[in-house]
């Protein structure tokens, strides 16, 4: 029996080729949906996780609060006041103990750009028992200050270093301190090593002299 196929108006099409494709194609679309489906599963997972624990430590960090708010409020007492004040005047006289001048002129001297010197330096304490060095400091542009601040940043002795206040002379009595420069340092944590090496000298015009002690 002979068959006429009109090409024309009933063109050849490979069914099987077709199906192939569409087969592999459903297939991968079919694989891609399921690993975006395994990631998002593992993601909440993981975000579940997370919640959790900024959970704890947020009642953790309540708890502590409370506690400190109970303590200062026992320690407000008025039968309870005059150990509070004693116990911030001897708070203060350990930070005060704890200073040394020499200490703080060697870590200057490891980290003082050239042409930078320092005109006078305060020690203050902090609310919280911090000590804060308030500097002056004056050169020939305010580029050594900001050498001065950045080199502060990378030493583990001084924390958060920031210029206050800065003023420029128009005749000042030495040619190299034309900028003058304050700033502000947090100053503690762990001793410089003993091998760095040195920079410059720094000269001090300070009321206290460079030994270990209170000020």
């Amino acid at each position: 029996m002979r068959i006429e196929i009109n090409l024309a108006s009933q063109p050849f099409q490979d069914a099987q080729r077709f199906v192939r494709q569409w087969s592999l194609t459903l297939g991968m679309v079919g694989l891609l949906t399921l690993a975006l489906v395994a990631g998002a599963v593992l993601r909440l997972r993981s975000w579940t996780v997370e919640e959790h624990r900024i959970n704890e430590l947020q009642a953790q960090i309540a708890h502590g609060d409370r506690e400190i708010a109970q303590a200062q409020a026992f320690l407000n007492r008025p039968e309870n006041r005059d150990t509070r004040d004693k116990s911030l005047i001897l708070n203060e006289l350990i930070a005060r103990k704890a200073f040394s001048w020499t200490e703080v002129f060697s870590d200057l001297e490891r980290i003082m750009p050239p042409r930078l010197h320092v005109v006078s330096i305060r020690p203050e304490l902090t609310p919280d028992n911090q000590l804060a060095l308030v500097m002056m400091v004056a050169g020939e542009s305010r580029e050594r200050a900001l050498d001065l601040v950045r080199r502060m940043e990378k030493s583990p002795r001084f924390r958060e270093p920031q210029i206050v206040a800065e003023a420029t002379e128009q005749q000042p009595q030495n040619p190299g301190d034309r900028v003058q420069f304050q700033i502000s340092t947090l100053y503690g944590g762990e001793p410089a090593a003993a091998n760095a090496q040195p920079g410059p000298a720094a000269k001090t015009e300070t009321s206290g002299s460079p030994a270990r002690g209170g000020f």
